[in-house]
Order: C-alpha cells, then sequence, then structure tokens
C-alpha cells in the first residue's frame, strides 16, 4: 500500500509541474480548413527583392491552375525582409488580396514587424487579410511537421 501510495503522490506531481509549464508554441495558427486538399506547400518568403517575391506569387499562381484549389492547400509565409511583399503600400497588394481571395494564405511574422517597430519607431501597416504569427520560421515548422512541403522559390 506505501508502494502505490508514493507511486501516486508521484504522479500527482509530475501532472503539477506539467500544468505549471509554459504553453508550447508549436502551433501559431490553426491549419487550413482544406480536408480534401491532397497537397500541402508552405512557400517561403524572407527576400525583399522584388524578383523573388514576384517567383513566390507566380508558384503560387501556378499552383492553383495546376491543381482545383479545394486540392492544393497553399500557404506564404513572409519573415525578414520578406514581410515588404504585405505591406499596405505594397505595389503588389492586388496579386496578394487576388491570392486570398482564392484560397492562399498569407502568414506575416510578428517578430519581424516588432523588430521593424523598435528600429523605426514605427509599427508598419501591412494588409488586413494577411494572418500575424508570432514566429515565421516556426509556423514553416510547424506546417512541415503537419504534412506541408517547404519551397523556398
Amino acid at each position: 500500500m506505501m508502494r502505490s501510495q508514493i507511486l501516486s503522490a508521484m504522479l500527482l506531481a509530475l501532472l503539477a509541474s506539467a500544468a505549471a509549464m509554459p504553453p508550447a508554441l508549436a502551433q501559431q495558427v490553426p491549419l487550413q480548413d482544406k480536408p480534401f486538399a491532397e497537397h500541402k506547400v508552405v512557400l517561403q518568403l524572407s527576400d525583399g527583392d522584388a524578383k523573388k517575391q514576384a517567383l513566390v506569387l507566380s508558384v503560387a499562381n501556378n499552383l492553383l491552375k495546376a491543381y482545383d484549389p479545394d486540392k492544393v492547400a497553399i500557404e506564404v509565409v513572409a519573415f525578414g525582409p520578406g514581410i515588404d511583399l504585405l505591406f499596405t503600400g505594397s505595389e503588389r497588394r492586388k496579386q496578394v488580396e487576388s491570392l486570398i481571395a482564392q484560397g492562399v494564405r498569407f502568414d506575416i511574422c510578428l517578430n519581424t514587424v516588432d523588430t521593424i517597430e523598435r528600429e523605426t519607431g514605427k509599427r508598419p501597416e501591412f494588409i488586413p487579410a494577411a494572418t500575424p504569427v508570432q514566429v515565421g520560421v516556426g509556423q514553416i515548422l510547424f506546417l512541415s511537421e503537419n504534412g506541408y512541403t517547404v519551397v523556398r522559390p
């Protein structure tokens, strides 16, 4: 009887310590609701170069043409200089919003936004339809762990 009490006390202590730990930041935003998606692609955008950004948009467009939009889940994760594409004043804003309307999700890294605000004293404004995630690279990792193929055009 003493042994079972010790084991019970240890189990309770373990559960209590687990409950006291902060939650893991594995999932930043929920996965897209695309139950029939046969293909899942995450496009990494970490470059501020206009040609690279145009290439990411082109790849997303080509995927939508090649596959039924219900059969493909596309997520663009922008961090570092890549978030320029998602600023409200971006010259490619209409292209981004058109892709969003077709089911492509654009994630913007809040760590990068916070860094810009600290360095410039002004928080950059981004397209309202962009999905804020705390850690862009963490979102890519989360998606890759959930069946997405990572592509860096």
